[in-house]
C-alpha cells in the first residue's frame, strides 16, 4: 500500500495543470502547463486570436512561450521585426493562419530557433523570400489557401555569408524550384499545398523526409512520371478534389514505394487509369477513388498492389482484401489459398 501511495505523489508531481499567466497581454489569453518533479519545467501557450485593429506587433508574451495564436489579426506583409521581441525565441508552433499575409520577408523568422510547425494557410501569399526558412528545425508546416503558382525551394536555402544559396532545377514555366545542395538539411515532415494555383505537380526536391504531402483542391490537369521521384520517404499522399485532373500517367507514383495511403477522391474528369500507374506501391494499404470518374477496377489489381487492404471508388463502392479456400488436393492433402478482392457491388473488376 505504501508503495502505491508513493507512486500516486510522483505522479502528482509530474504533471501539474495548466493556470494562467498574471502577465499575460490583454487581448491575449496564457495558460503555463509545469511538468516534473516539482514543477521543474514549464510551458506557456499564448492565444492572441483576432486582437483589436491597430495592435502593434510583435505582441509582448511571456518568455518561455511554446505555442503561439496570432491568427486573424489582418497583419499584412510580414516583415523582420514583428515576430523579433522577447518569448518568440522559444517558440515551437506558430500559428499566422488568416491574416492577409502577402509577403514574408527573409529574416521573419531569423530568431525562431526552435520552431517545429508553422501555420501560414488562408492568406494571400504568392510567393516566399528567398531564406526565409533558413536554419529553422521545421517539421510541419501548412501553405494551403493561398496564391502560389510557383514554389521557390529557395525558402529553405542555407545562407552563406548572408546569402542564399540554390540551384535552379526550374522544369517549365509555371513553376520555378530552387533548390539548396544537400536537401537533407530540411527536416519537414508534412507539408499541405491545399487550394493554390498549381497547375502541375510542383518539384520538391530537397524535401527528401517528406512522409505527408497535401495537393487537394489545385487545378492540376495531368500527373506525370517523375511529379514524386525525390519523395521516397512519403507515406501518405493527397490529390483529392483536382477537378481539372484528365490523366495519370504510367509509373507516375513508381518511386513511392514507402506510400501507404494515396487519396484521389473527388476528381471527376479522371475516367480511366492503367494498371502500370501502381507499379511498385509494394507498400499501399489504402487507395480512395470515391467520387471519380473511375467505377471499375482491373482484375489483377492484387498484382500491382501486394499490401492493399481497402479500395473505395464511384459511389459509396467499397473493396477489401480476403482469402479465398480452394479446393482440397487428394493427393498433396493441403487446401490452397487464394488472395482475393471482395467488393459490395458486381461488376466492380473487370
Amino acid at each position: 500500500m505504501a508503495l502505491f501511495l508513493l507512486l500516486d505523489l510522483l505522479l502528482l508531481l509530474v504533471v501539474t495543470p495548466s493556470t494562467s499567466v498574471k502577465n499575460c497581454h490583454p487581448g491575449c489569453h496564457c495558460d503555463v502547463e509545469n511538468f516534473g518533479l516539482f514543477d521543474s519545467f514549464s510551458l506557456t501557450t499564448v492565444n492572441c486570436q483576432g486582437l483589436e485593429s491597430g495592435t502593434t506587433m510583435p505582441v509582448p508574451i511571456p518568455l518561455d512561450t511554446a505555442y503561439l495564436d496570432l491568427s486573424s489579426n489582418a497583419m499584412g506583409p510580414l516583415t523582420d521585426t514583428m515576430l523579433a521581441g522577447p518569448g518568440y525565441t522559444t517558440l515551437v508552433s506558430l500559428d499566422l493562419s488568416n491574416n492577409h499575409i502577402t509577403m514574408v520577408s527573409s529574416k521573419a523568422f531569423s530568431k525562431l530557433y526552435y520552431l517545429e510547425i508553422l501555420d501560414l494557410s488562408h492568406n494571400e501569399l504568392e510567393a516566399l523570400s528567398s531564406g526565409c526558412f533558413s536554419g529553422l528545425p521545421l517539421a510541419e508546416v501548412d501553405l494551403s489557401y493561398n496564391n502560389f503558382q510557383d514554389f521557390d525551394m529557395g525558402a529553405f536555402a542555407v545562407k552563406v555569408n548572408g546569402k542564399p544559396v540554390s540551384v535552379d532545377l526550374s522544369h517549365n514555366k509555371l513553376v520555378s524550384i530552387s533548390a539548396m545542395p544537400h536537401g537533407k538539411l530540411v527536416h519537414i515532415q508534412r507539408l499541405n499545398l491545399t487550394a493554390n494555383r498549381f497547375s502541375s505537380v510542383p518539384k520538391l526536391a530537397g524535401l527528401d523526409i517528406l512522409r505527408y504531402l497535401n495537393l487537394d483542391k489545385n487545378p492540376i490537369v495531368t500527373i506525370k512520371e517523375g511529379d514524386f521521384a525525390h519523395l521516397k520517404d512519403l507515406v501518405y499522399l493527397s490529390l483529392s478534389g483536382l477537378h481539372e485532373l484528365e490523366k495519370i500517367e504510367m509509373h507516375s507514383f513508381k518511386n513511392l514505394q514507402s506510400l501507404q495511403v494515396l487519396d484521389l477522391s473527388n476528381n471527376p474528369k479522371l475516367k480511366t487509369l492503367s494498371p502500370s500507374v501502381f507499379n511498385r506501391l509494394k507498400s499501399l494499404q489504402e487507395l480512395n477513388l470515391s467520387g471519380s470518374g473511375l467505377t471499375s477496377l482491373p482484375n489483377n489489381i492484387l498484382s500491382h498492389l501486394p499490401s492493399i487492404k481497402s479500395i473505395t471508388l464511384g459511389q459509396n463502392i467499397r473493396c477489401w482484401r480476403s482469402q479465398k479456400q480452394g479446393q482440397f488436393h487428394r493427393q498433396l492433402g493441403q487446401t490452397k489459398h487464394y488472395e482475393v478482392l471482395n467488393c459490395n457491388r458486381n461488376g466492380v473488376l473487370l
